[in-house]
């Protein structure tokens, strides 16, 4: 703090990235130390773990696979039919029941192929093929998922523990005022008020301790939703909650190829195979068959064989409204994935508008707000001592420190949380996203 305090005094506004002034700001709020013992749990690491982890992931590739094997069944012809049967068997009569006493009966096998348009095969294929890209697109997007909720999670555990640290600390504080007071009572130089007040306030610390250490309880229980039993590990390493991967100069660009957008696109391509489809579908099939009769020993065998095509009588009101259907469809999709792409233009400037506001809000706690009511506590202190203060102001001092201190934590956890929906608004796989800070005029 030498040099903040320096820099005040010659009247010079000190330059300073997010980075130092987070820096100085945990510093401030006598945080824990980082921790770098082998089995302290970094982001990155549980990130990794969570996508190892997840089930849904798994569930996007068994999808993925099942498209795939679809398309290739769908390019097939069907399967032929094996027709057997008996045709005109007797049932009455001195020949009822023979198969081979009249001349018309015939005992019958055949084949029957419906010859499917190589043009619907190829389509009905593609369908399922694209429907594997956007399985593979929504993978994507579950993996960005993913690792945002994970980094939500540990930012959430780092801050709570963060905040406890602070508590504890002032907590200390408190304790040590308390006892000061016991011994002046003690020895005459101070009233019973004094007294009960340092109580009073101990115990306030420590229900607000306790209350700090329910929230690092259900911290924990989020994260270890996504890493398991090692979300009970130390954390360790502070996140570079000043940079995004966004690159400034391709913003609405990137946003085009955001998970959601890239789904909504693969849907769009779906539905515009459909229609294809639908409009291959106007003209007919052919099944074609072919089959042996075998008759009684003194007539002769016999062979069958014809082609049959459906008759589409009333495309009018069948495949062009199926065509129509289709076509609205596809118009849908790319309306949905229009307006999707500008709610998320809108969100995604809104949360860099309330990050970079949050940055320069984070310099006023570390560089003035912290400080001024640190320096307050201590003046008050210092004149308790020399008997020009009461301890309620002194106690009042310090519960002001505290709440500076921890609405600082709590605004540098509200813009971690902003920096990790905008971080990782794509996959980290991703490498189109360079590491770049958003200039702070951004439009």
């Amino acid at each position: 703090m030498f040099f903040l305090f320096s820099a005040r005094r010659h009247g010079r506004a000190p330059l300073f990235s997010l980075t130092g002034c987070v820096a100085v700001l945990v510093t401030s709020l006598t945080l824990p130390a980082p921790v770098f013992a082998a089995d302290a749990l970094s982001l990155a690491e549980a990130q990794r773990l969570a996508v190892e982890r997840s089930r849904q992931i798994t569930a996007q590739d068994a999808a993925v696979t099942a498209s795939r094997e679809m398309a290739v069944a769908a390019g097939r012809l069907p399967d032929p039919v094996l027709k057997i049967g008996v045709d005109n068997l007797p049932v009455s009569g001195p020949d009822r029941g023979s198969l081979t006493a009249d001349f018309m009966t015939m005992r019958r096998i055949g084949v029957m192929q419906e010859i499917t348009r190589s043009d619907k095969r190829t389509l009905r294929a593609e369908r399922y093929q694209r429907e594997a890209v956007k399985g593979l697109a929504e993978k994507d997007k579950t993996i960005a998922d993913v690792e945002r909720d994970t980094a939500i999670a540990w930012l959430d555990r780092y801050y709570t523990e963060a905040m406890a640290s602070v508590i504890a600390s002032q907590r200390d504080q408190a304790q040590r005022e308390r006892e000061a007071a016991d011994a002046a009572y003690r020895a005459g130089r101070g009233s019973q008020a004094d007294v009960l007040s340092a109580r009073a306030a101990v115990a306030q610390f420590d229900d607000r301790m306790d209350d700090a250490a329910r929230r690092v309880r259900r911290a924990k229980i989020a994260l270890a939703r996504w890493v398991g039993d090692t979300a009970d590990q130390p954390l360790s390493g502070q996140p570079a909650i000043d940079t995004i991967r966004l690159d400034p100069a391709s913003f609405d660009t990137q946003l085009e190829h955001h998970p959601e957008i890239a789904v909504l696109n693969k849907q769009a391509d779906v539905a515009a195979t459909e229609v294809k489809l639908a409009e291959a579908n106007k003209k007919s099939d052919w099944t074609v068959e072919v089959g042996y009769a075998q008759r009684g020993p003194g007539y002769s065998n016999m062979i069958s064989f014809g082609v049959s095509v459906p008759l589409q009588w009333d495309q009018k009101n069948r495949q062009d409204r199926e065509l129509a259907a289709k076509l609205a469809i596809a118009d849908q999709a790319r309306a949905e994935r229009d307006e999707m792409l500008r709610a998320h233009t809108a969100e995604t400037r809104i949360m860099v508008t309330e990050w970079q506001t949050n940055r320069e809000r984070l310099a006023r706690y570390s560089w003035e707000l912290i400080p001024l009511a640190q320096e307050r506590s201590e003046a008050t202190l210092a004149a308790y001592r020399g008997g020009k203060a009461t301890l309620a102001e002194v106690l009042a001092a310090r519960r002001g420190e505290l709440d500076v201190r921890l609405a600082g934590l709590q605004l540098e956890a509200d813009t971690a949380q902003l920096w990790a929906q905008l971080n990782f608004l794509f996959p980290t796989s991703h490498g189109a996203m360079p590491a770049a800070a958003i200039p702070r005029n951004m439009k």
